[in-house]
């Protein structure tokens, strides 16, 4: 019998405009594959300046139909499955304050931080292109080490996204600050399992090897965006593998932090 995954809090839907489904379709995949706990986490609006327009996530006027969609959803299937509405977040400094002033003024139970892009995305760059530059991988983990100190972030999910492609002594400084990061933030780091799906560069045996002897807490993570996704039999199955040869530890379940100002 395959492994059960029972909670999972890295769910997309429609609104991130790259994935598929309603909230009602991924929430009665999850009933279906054993979950008794759902977390929705779409792609945050952002206040950028006006005229910009990121191409993957919700547009702020789209805001109240995600937040009454994940409601209506609770509601529905209150009696099967606890349903938890949040977002996953980038951490853009300039930006930053005004997005949490806002989350905290909606309806918000949570965030996980994924950070794609480094500096304000509209004048960065991506993060998973291969890259052998180290300025720009102390980058990453400058930018997500003092996301982590706000101390408002769940789950750091995939880590390790940033690809880059240079000396393993390099790639271990700085990625070593980000566990120690996390670690001091009793930031869970996400064992990612599109990336797993579809053979990314991450999950990332070194970086495993790093946090696990540094002795970080891991959650496993869908990354949803198609219900089918939250059957994730083989890949549950390679993450539960790769967190026992890396001496990873497991939680299952995360500690909700409420975003306030």
């Amino acid at each position: 019998m395959e492994p059960l995954i029972t909670a999972n809090y890295h769910t997309h839907s429609k609104y991130c405009k790259h994935a598929d489904g309603e909230s009602e379709e991924y929430a009665q995949a999850a009933v279906d594959s054993g979950m008794k706990e759902l977390g929705f986490s779409d792609h945050t609006p952002y206040p950028f300046p006006e005229g910009y327009y990121s191409s993957f996530r919700m547009y702020p006027k789209e805001m109240k139909d995600y937040i009454a969609d994940v409601l209506r959803c609770r509601e529905a299937f209150a009696d099967k499955l606890e349903i938890h509405l949040g977002y996953e977040v980038e951490y853009y400094p300039r930006h930053f304050e005004a997005l949490i002033k806002g989350l905290t003024a909606a309806e918000c139970d949570y965030i996980i931080l994924g950070q794609h892009f480094t500096n304000n995305e509209y004048d960065g760059e991506y993060s998973g292109e291969g890259t052998e530059d180290e300025g720009k991988l102390k980058l990453y983990v400058d930018q997500v080490s003092e996301a982590l100190e706000t101390g408002l972030f769940s789950c750091l999910c995939h880590p390790e996204l940033i690809h880059f492609t240079g000396p393993d002594e390099i790639y271990k400084e700085h990625m070593t600050r980000l566990v120690k990061a996390a670690i001091k933030t009793e930031t869970p780091l996400e064992i990612n399992l599109r990336g797993l799906k579809f053979r990314s560069h991450y999950p990332d045996a070194l970086f495993m090897q790093i946090a696990g002897s540094l002795g970080a807490d891991f959650i496993i993570g869908v990354d949803a965006h198609e219900p089918g996704d939250l059957h994730p039999g083989r890949e549950y199955k390679e993450a539960l593998e790769l967190a026992e040869k890396y001496g990873l530890h497991l939680i299952d379940r995360l500690k909700l932090k409420k975003p306030a100002v």
